[in-house]
């Protein structure tokens, strides 16, 4: 045999042996999409009045100033045929290139076919050129009010996004080229990605974004050293081993949202918050929140508040022997830590001395880029999906956060996964990003109708633990730290929640990036910068016009304020040295139990 012909029949084998694994893929495939549960079509889409109304606006527009309509038709048509025609041109002299290409830079369309084949030009332009069109449109309907217009911006965005020509294998030369080099192979292990997701999430889509095998809570990642030191049905609370001899007399603790697990703050060594902290001295308590099931239906926000916050606080104080403590809150933790300190003040309860949020909304008045998913359309479904089943499942939070990144977190990571069949890639934060919670059914309702939607803390008054609070009434020294382009709390928003805080001593930082980047950004990376100055009042454009801009991390610079409300130094405190003996190492075990159950 020649070598010719062998290398023939290797080919013909490979090409045998894919095909096999082809129908056995698809057999699997069929049988997980059979067995999918039909999802709540409330959480798939916008009502259909919202495209009723934008249908309704456009021809009111169109009878009132037909011109105006006309123009932007035929500027779409006049730039289609435009191109079209120039695209021809350029072939009927025999030159195999694509025409002259003035449309702006996109990441998407990085391969540089994109710009110099005639085919894949061609198309790319078209696609710009409709997807300008249909932002146009939308931004000059007039008769619809703005919030209508900003969520009707928003899933014109998605459509667009979707219908990229990179989504799309006979359209994406990146896949196309990826196919040829390896003889299919890579559609053949795009196809293993694709039926290994949906049968992960039985018969649902959702992109696997990190390699779920090269990380181990409590081994490689969450590895910074301390204890369990108390457990109840809500939450673990951990003590952190001091790295230092001396301490702040006042402990400090962390309360992470519960939308996921606190070990973004504990990635690795390299950025951990939590070991930075430690290392500059305090004593700091972690709270490790339980990821509830159908038998936390009953929990509410005032059960996060007495059985969760309130209850270690308690601890902390009695662990240390301190008469108060420091506090910080992330996100959602932050907006609930701001109904705790409210309550204080009305109980006259002097436990916490000063607090720090991060990233966190109190006013809603203008919810930023996430309010798209909080009009009556979707919490109507969200609030019928938590009556059926008790709770809110992590799949729906990770999805919706995942749209208002679409193309980071949805379609390019699908393109490398389906199409170039590519394995996900080993990277913590992506790995933390995909292990989340579910949501207590009455919490979810409480704070999306109350909170959210009614703004009812912000702009009058919330029910919690039997008392009415409000803004107002959180008088403590307050420290706040926003992102730039945080698509999930806005900053101005958060600003704005801030400023109306009853407190007499305020600060305020604006770091860049977003939601978590911005705030797990460690000084030894010198990479993002951060704005200060002066109380927040007034309107947040202002304030940032007046701030000064400082390089790198806004790590040092709390801890500075955080430190002159901290105490004296006091020997360090080991876990388990009190009457609270260690119950597990760190990071416990409701961190690594996707279900758990109370005291277990």
């Amino acid at each position: 045999m020649t070598t010719s012909e062998y290398e023939d029949d290797q080919k013909v084998a490979r090409m045998r042996a894919n095909l096999a694994r082809i129908e056995e893929l698809t057999q699997r495939l069929t049988e997980a999409l059979a067995h999918r549960d039909m999802p709540r079509q409330s959480l798939q889409a916008p009502d259909s009045d919202l495209l009723l109304h934008a249908a309704t606006a456009y021809w009111t527009e169109m009878i009132k100033q037909p011109s105006k309509t006309l123009e932007h038709q035929l500027e779409y048509w006049g730039k289609a045929l435009k191109h079209h025609v120039e695209a021809q041109e350029v072939l009927r002299k025999g030159k195999l290139q694509a025409p002259e290409d003035n449309t702006p830079d996109d990441r998407r369309f990085a391969n540089p076919l994109w710009k110099s084949h005639p085919y894949f030009n061609y198309i790319k332009q078209q696609y710009m050129i409709a997807t300008e069109a249909m932002h146009t449109t939308v931004q000059s309907l007039d008769s619809i009010p703005d919030r209508e217009k900003r969520r009707l911006t928003y899933f014109t965005q998605q459509i667009t996004d979707m219908m990229a020509p990179t989504n799309f294998l006979a359209t994406n030369p990146d896949a196309l080229m990826k196919a040829v080099e390896t003889e299919g192979e890579s559609l053949v292990r795009g196809l293993e990605n694709l039926v290994r997701d949906i049968e992960a999430h039985k018969g649902d889509l959702l992109v696997t974004l990190a390699d779920k095998d090269a990380f181990t809570v409590g081994e490689n990642i969450a590895t910074t050293p301390g204890k369990v030191v108390f457990r109840n049905r809500m939450f673990e609370l951990i003590q952190y081993a001091p790295s230092t001899d001396t301490v702040h007399r006042t402990p400090l603790i962390i309360f992470p949202p519960w939308i996921n697990k606190f070990y973004v703050m504990d990635l690795k060594p390299q950025n951990s918050l939590i070991k930075w902290i430690v290392d500059q001295g305090y004593t700091l308590f972690v709270v490790s929140w339980v990821n509830p099931d159908a038998s936390y239906a009953d929990v509410g926000l005032d059960t996060y508040v007495e059985e969760g916050y309130l209850e270690a606080i308690r601890v902390a104080r009695e662990v240390t022997g301190e008469k108060q403590v420091n506090v910080i809150g992330y996100c959602i933790a932050g907006t609930t830590l701001s109904l705790v300190l409210a309550l204080m003040n009305k109980r006259k309860d002097k436990s916490v001395r000063c607090a720090t949020f991060f990233t966190t909304l109190t006013d809603f008045s203008d919810q930023g880029e996430v309010g798209v998913f909080l009009e009556d359309d979707f919490v109507n479904g969200i609030e019928a999906e938590c009556d059926e089943k008790g709770y809110l499942d992590s799949f729906f939070m990770s999805k919706t956060f995942s749209f208002l990144r679409s193309n980071d977190l949805i379609y390019g990571p699908a393109i490398r996964s389906y199409m170039m069949g590519e394995a996900p890639p080993a990277f913590d934060l992506l790995y933390w990003n995909g292990d989340g919670t579910n949501l207590p059914g009455r919490m979810c309702v409480e704070y999306l109708r109350g909170l959210c939607q009614q703004d009812r803390f912000a702009s009058d008054s919330f029910r919690i633990c039997g008392e009415d609070v409000s803004l107002s009434d959180v008088a403590h020294p307050v420290c706040a730290i926003a992102c730039e382009t945080d698509h999930i709390a806005a900053w101005r928003s958060s600003f704005r929640g801030i400023s109306k805080m009853g407190s007499r001593d305020k600060t305020f930082v604006l770091s860049e990036s977003g939601h978590i980047a911005g705030i797990i950004n460690p000084p030894s990376k010198k990479k993002y910068g951060h704005y200060t100055g002066a109380a927040p009042a007034g309107v947040p454009e202002e304030w940032l016009q007046e701030a000064s801009f400082n390089e790198g991390s806004w790590w040092p610079h709390w801890e500075a304020w955080l430190s002159k409300r901290a105490g004296a130094q006091v020997p360090a405190r080991i876990p388990g040295d009190s009457e609270y003996k260690a119950l597990c190492d760190a990071p416990g075990t409701y961190v690594t139990s996707s279900k758990n159950n109370a005291m277990s």
